[in-house]
């Protein structure tokens, strides 16, 4: 028996909350909401549901921080795989069975939208999956990965994996430093087909970050700093070359 966590991180989500809340409660879980400091009535709806805990941070710490709390609790309370899922309904609590079979003799299962096609599909936002395409080759071609998709927030984790990241990123970044502590450190990673769905096609990053551009270099300076500390500490150095296109599309 696993004791599972599904951590869901939380931020002015009032308008899918509640359903999503309500889907994930029919499994046998734990649930952790991660306020991260909501200015609109997400702690009003996180009340109505007395099981789900949350923590909340007093102001908007970034997505990355929110997940490092995540991170935190679950091996503060002892569990033994902690799945984390947006709150925006792009996943599908259906699936978190999924993720709890193909833990299973591995450290990390990443969903990933583009393994293969479902037939509720939604088109990605084209900047959006233009970035993902190339910062996934990027992750690829110097660590020596085959993934597929690099930025799916849905994944599993064993605690016991989770104990050996060293992460320092706060913001939409932070799973870029997953992956480069995830390789350097030979962790066992899985992907899982996930169905691609975009509820809101014009998100906001937030400030500059909207701004492709400025969004992709902040994704290399992620990994550039994730491989300078991990190259220091376990002596990881890149697998292959850097891919020229990732570095001439953020100049």
């Amino acid at each position: 028996f696993m004791r599972a966590l599904v951590a869901i991180p939380v931020f002015n989500e009032e308008k899918y909350l509640r359903e999503v809340l309500e889907q994930t409660l029919v499994y046998p879980v734990d649930i952790l909401a991660v306020d991260d400091g909501s200015t609109d009535s997400t702690p009003a709806v996180l009340k109505e549901f007395p099981t789900v805990r949350v923590v909340r941070h007093a102001t908007n710490r970034g997505y990355g921080g929110a997940l490092r709390t995540a991170f935190d609790d679950a091996i503060k309370h002892s569990y033994d795989v902690v799945i984390t899922m947006d709150s925006d309904r792009q996943h599908m609590p259906s699936l978190i069975p999924d993720f709890l079979q193909e833990i299973e003799g591995v450290d990390i299962v990443s969903g990933s939208r583009y393994l293969k096609d479902f037939e509720i599909d939604t088109a990605a936002p084209a900047g959006r999956q233009r970035i993902n395409g190339l910062v996934t080759d990027e992750l690829n071609a110097s660590l020596g990965l085959e993934i597929t998709d690099s930025f799916c927030g849905f994944k599993a984790y064993r605690t016991s994996a989770l104990k050996r990241l060293e992460l320092s990123e706060e913001g939409y970044g932070m799973p870029l430093e997953i992956w480069v502590e995830a390789a350097c450190k030979r962790m066992k990673i899985k992907e899982l087909a996930v169905p691609r769905v975009y509820v809101d096609m014009n998100r906001s990053f937030g400030a500059k970050l909207d701004d492709e551009r400025a969004r992709l270099a902040y994704y290399q300076q992620v990994i550039d700093r994730a491989f300078d500390r991990a190259r220091i500490r376990v002596g990881c150095g890149m697998h292959g070359r850097r891919n020229p296109r990732f570095e001439e599309a953020s100049l």
